[in-house]
């Protein structure tokens, strides 16, 4: 499935704005070449920065990356549960209590990096085993109804715009 083919009206305007950072782009492709990227890009990123804050409120850069990928596991729980017809309304989560929580500061670049390949690979073999019918369920989670496919192209929106963010303001 390509971005046009969503039903725009379809996801949040919160969550919009990831998917629009994608252009027309297909799903599987997408989440595979980030799969090659991103553990790149986090490579790339000074050990001394991964503790860095632009901001004394802001997250460091360590849990920016944590988050992309606790987002991405949450994301992907949804779509799994919609993807079978699960109807069961899903509650939100609080981003700033995980990244808090994540203690992601006592972790290596690599053991990060490690976590994303996994997580993402996972999503990978949920997404490509999906065929349109079941891409197009939809389920409702933090109040915003989603279907299958949205959710799987807000996973690559998002890992993009923090990629973006780390790059603009922390290295």
């Amino acid at each position: 499935m390509r971005t046009p083919e969503l039903n725009l009206a379809e996801p949040h305007p919160l969550y919009k704005i990831y998917i629009d950072t994608l252009g027309d782009v297909e799903l599987l492709d997408m989440m595979q070449r980030q799969l090659g990227n991103f553990p790149e890009f986090i490579e790339n990123i000074p050990d001394d920065k991964l503790l860095f804050r632009y901001e004394p409120i802001k997250w460091t850069t360590a849990q920016v990356l944590q988050h992309v990928i606790d987002t991405e596991r949450i994301f992907q729980h949804r779509a799994f549960r919609f993807s079978r017809g699960d109807t069961s309304v899903l509650p939100g989560f609080d981003q700033d209590s995980y990244a808090e929580k994540s203690m992601v500061e006592r972790r290596s670049k690599e053991s990060i990096i490690e976590e994303y390949k996994t997580v993402r690979k996972s999503t990978l073999s949920l997404f490509a085993n999906l065929d349109r019918s079941a891409l197009e369920n939809t389920g409702i989670a933090s109040s915003v109804t989603w279907s299958v496919a949205a959710l799987g192209f807000v996973i690559c929106g998002h890992q993009k715009h923090h990629r973006n963010i780390i790059r603009e303001r922390y290295i």
